[in-house]
């Protein structure tokens, strides 16, 4: 007798009709691995081929992401010239923070919308805002409709990046969710590095930065059409009661043969909770406050580390120093894309963990050199020191602190709570990132780069001393198992 997989029930059928059923899959120790990447014997794990286009639609929104983050790194002196704010720290402070603060807005809500409509339809939504506000800021001649067009597009932010880090998660298998979920990073990089890239002319020909923003209503277009033809996450189906369709998808996502095992490790996962929806204060204390305290700190020494303030004031900081902006930014672009890719490669290798605290430790001693590099009195050596100490930064955040919080988050998250939990934990990351790049320059001004890359430095090792201390592993392990690690330490 051998077992027939279907979508809703599993029926034994006996041998002889199972060598005849041309739909039947079986397992055979000796069959070689099939061309969409699954492997013919028992104990092989699901074909990655199979979820991979599903993951790399969903990582459009890390694109855009990306490109919004860096799309007014160049432009902005231009844009402040022709706006009439030239010279306003604050107003130029504006146009990048608000852009912040429409992302802590979405992400609150982000939560509650991919629980609700479910994970690709929120993928949808989130490009509406991108699209309209990106239209707005192309087409605006006053510093007001900048700041309500950025606004806008921050709100899309907000909302689609926590999806996209559930989504990955829910569908991609345990062999691979760690590369997967590197593409975030990679995605973001390439976001950043293309942003740049459309940003080279800004100075040569006039107006230009609207053609940067006009550019990046393509990429929102085309995941709002994409997502129409990708799976929805079994995990939200399943916790909706729509049993029968979870299965269908598990089986478009890791093949017939895995289609019982993972309903199986699903439905035992499920049976630890209550049954109840957790209410959004519940997250602040009983028995899920020590995986919500890992991700929320996480996130805030991410973002308390200086990167964003490196990706948005650049350009600025390479002037200061002497350094043509265009390529330096080039070239930071280049080191965050490097070290992503590497990061891919290592991180079901050495594990979540160890490139948390690497990457800490690395980015802290990069920041000094940065620190040291802005005394003046250094002569040429203090333009190498700058230079190179942020692009040693930006290759150090890329291995580990960039691509790993947005991994490990939703593995360590139980089903009941991980949208939530995301949202609360994005929300946090894009409050310390709003005040960070709004004050940046203030206290550049004010305290003295030495002082304050000093300050970030600090940041980066309070990191590093925290994910020793605090994070579990969660390499090659099935969100079950993760679940299981994070009840023992507790």
């Amino acid at each position: 007798m051998r077992w027939k997989l279907g979508t809703a029930a599993y029926k034994r059928v006996p041998s002889r009709d199972a060598a005849m059923d041309p739909d039947l899959e079986t397992p055979d120790p000796t069959a070689e691995k099939t061309p969409d990447g699954g492997g013919g014997g028992a104990g092989a794990g699901p074909s990655w081929r199979r979820s991979l286009p599903h993951v790399c639609v969903a990582t459009v929104t890390s694109f855009l992401f990306g490109y919004h983050t860096g799309v007014v790194n160049e432009p902005l002196e231009s844009i402040s010239a022709d706006l009439g704010f030239a010279g306003n720290t604050l107003a130029e402070g504006l146009v990048v923070s608000i852009c912040l603060g429409g992302a802590f807005v979405g992400c609150l809500f982000s939560g509650s919308v991919a629980d609700g409509i479910g994970r690709r339809r929120a993928f949808q939504l989130s490009t509406l805002p991108m699209i309209v506000g990106a239209a707005l800021s192309a087409l605006t001649n006053s510093l007001e409709g900048m700041l309500f067009g950025r606004l806008l597009v921050g709100a899309g932010m907000g909302l689609g990046p926590p999806v996209a880090s559930l989504y990955i998660t829910e569908v991609s298998p345990p062999s691979v969710r760690g590369m997967y979920g590197s593409f975030v990073q990679i995605a973001t990089c390439l976001g950043i590095l293309f942003s740049l890239l459309v940003g080279t002319p800004v100075k040569d020909i006039d107006r230009w930065w609207r053609v940067c923003f006009w550019v990046s209503a393509v990429p929102a277009v085309l995941q709002a059409i994409a997502m129409e033809f990708c799976v929805e996450s079994p995990q939200w189906l399943y916790k909706c009661g729509r049993t029968n369709e979870a299965e269908m998808q598990f089986e478009k996502l890791l093949g017939p043969l895995h289609v019982k095992s993972a309903m199986a490790e699903l439905s035992r996962s499920e049976r630890g909770d209550d049954g109840e929806s957790v209410k959004f204060s519940e997250l602040f204390y009983g028995r899920h406050f020590n995986v919500v305290f890992i991700g929320t700190t996480l996130f805030a020494l991410q973002q308390l580390s200086g990167i964003n303030s490196v990706f948005y004031f650049s350009s600025t900081v390479f002037r200061s120093v002497g350094v043509p902006s265009s390529l330096a930014n080039i070239c930071m672009g280049i080191a965050n894309l490097l070290g992503s890719i590497i990061a891919m490669l290592l991180m079901d290798k050495l594990g979540r963990k160890m490139l948390l605290v690497g990457s800490f430790f690395f980015m802290a001693f990069s920041m000094g050199l940065q620190a040291i590099g802005a005394n003046r009195h250094l002569g040429s050596a203090s333009v190498y020191l700058s230079v190179g100490g942020i692009l040693l930064f930006v290759l150090a955040f890329s291995l580990g602190a960039g691509p790993v919080p947005g991994l490990l988050l939703p593995e360590i998250f139980p089903n009941k709570i991980r949208a939530k939990a995301m949202a609360l934990c994005m929300s946090v990351h894009w409050g310390v990132n709003f005040f960070v790049s709004l004050l940046f320059l203030r206290l550049l001004e004010q305290l003295g780069p030495q002082v304050l890359y000093t300050m970030f430095s600090s940041a980066c090792v309070v990191g590093a001393i925290f994910v020793r201390r605090h994070v579990v592993e969660t390499k090659g392990k099935t969100l079950q198992e993760i679940e299981v690690s994070l009840l023992q330490t507790q």
